[in-house]
């Protein structure tokens, strides 16, 4: 059986009307091993109204749209349902921190459309902030943020012993690959985004490969993503050369769907959201398998993007191999000798912190040392950020700082 096959097997009874569009059906998960215990409420699938595709291209939404919209993804696309943590995790509240610092977040935040930020320090929270009408109740898309989330449950499907190994090859996994240019490629590659195979990330260009990916869907249904990544040359010899791809990461996503037999957002169910214990619901879209978008598109509270990073510091809880995160958050590629690099889909800064970043301003720093964890989301004006996310490294740095 394929990998293909054994997903289809496990979701069987869903649809999709096309990419991130309507959909019917009920979702039907399969019975597996890593699957929440039967006392949990699974996940549900649910659909959004009726809308026309020139509606859902979200880089090319305008900015009031987006403030309004990144609330309520779930209006406007199909995805998983994962309720609450049935125990939910306390954040007390910690030492404020220093005024002059706290006033300067603020002004940072108004001045970039920055729609919340949290910091917490050991698990408590040292400031809590909201703009552009979001609330503590309210939930924000994450974008490339669930990258990180996707290889948290890498991690996980490694220690439940569905992924043997990160050095095993993709197509051990994902057979419908063997002849393509990911032939002779591992997991740990597709990881750390050094396949070798070509990929254009740019979002202002309608012609990349990213902008192109609804494009495949629409024309193959449920092998669109396959057929996308299948169609893809290669660029250099596997290892040797960094190059950011979404595309990729949706692929590592549906690698371990293949191999775990659940959808993403069930298994971040038991792996993520019930040991962080999230306060609120997760919301995940799906593609037309359907599967979870592994390279994107997951909604959370901001409290709860915080208990994430708070998750990772605190090393997953059993949820992962024993050194799983430190592995993970350290630099696997190094860009120069900037101190930046990457990791396992998690991005590493300088003086060994490390941290999960989406387009238009959402992200999660962690500072391991000093047990500080800065969430934030927003809709900042350009969708790759530059400045804004620069500005908020600096204040991580200063924040870390003040820790005691």
């Amino acid at each position: 059986m394929t990998g293909l096959q054994r997903i289809r097997q496990g979701l069987a009874g869903a649809a999709l009307a096309a990419l991130l569009g309507a959909c019917a059906g009920s979702y039907a998960p399969a019975e597996n091993v890593a699957a929440a215990p039967p006392t949990l409420a699974r996940p549900t699938l649910v659909q959004p109204p009726q809308r026309d595709q020139s509606e859902l291209q979200v880089l090319f939404w305008n900015e009031a749209q987006r403030s309004e919209r990144f609330r309520a993804m779930e209006q406007w696309f199909a995805g998983h349902e994962v309720p609450a943590a049935t125990t939910p995790r306390a954040l007390p509240a910690g030492k404020p921190l220093s005024p002059a610092l706290a006033a300067e977040l603020k002004a940072m935040m108004a001045e970039t459309d920055t729609a919340g930020i949290m910091v917490l320090e050991d698990g408590k929270v040292r400031f809590e902030h909201y703009g552009l009408g979001m609330g503590p109740q309210d939930r924000w898309t994450s974008f490339s943020v669930a990258k990180s989330f996707t290889s948290t449950l890498l991690g996980a499907a490694v220690k439940d012993g569905f992924i043997k190994s990160l050095d095993d090859p993709v197509t051990d996994y994902i057979p419908e690959l063997a002849g393509s240019a990911y032939d002779g490629v591992t997991v740990r590659q597709v990881a750390t985004m050094t396949s070798g195979v070509a990929w254009n990330e740019d979002y202002t260009d309608p012609e990349s490969d990213v902008a192109k990916m609804g494009d495949y869907t629409l024309k193959y249904g449920a092998e669109g993503g396959l057929m996308q990544m299948k169609s893809l040359k290669r660029e250099v010899p596997p290892g040797t050369k960094f190059v950011y791809k979404t595309g990729e990461t949706n692929l590592l996503g549906f690698l371990v769907e293949s191999a775990v037999g659940l959808p993403l957002a069930e298994y971040a169910q038991a792996k993520i959201v019930e040991p962080a214990g999230f306060a609120g619901g997760l919301f995940w879209m799906v593609d037309p398998r359907p599967g979870n978008i592994g390279g994107c598109c997951l909604s959370l509270r901001l409290s709860d993007y915080a208990r994430m990073g708070q998750f990772v510091l605190e090393g997953g809880k059993g949820m992962v191999p024993e050194g799983w995160f430190a592995e993970a958050g350290d630099s696997q590629v190094d860009f120069g000798d900037s101190g930046f690099g990457y990791g396992y889909q998690w991005w590493t800064y300088p003086g060994g912190n490390f941290g999960a970043q989406g387009i238009f301003g959402q992200g999660i720093n962690l500072v391991p040392e000093r047990g500080v964890v800065v969430a934030y989301v927003g809709n900042w004006s350009r969708a790759s950020g530059g400045p804004e996310r620069r500005r908020l490294l600096d204040l991580t740095t200063r924040i870390a700082a003040e820790a005691e």
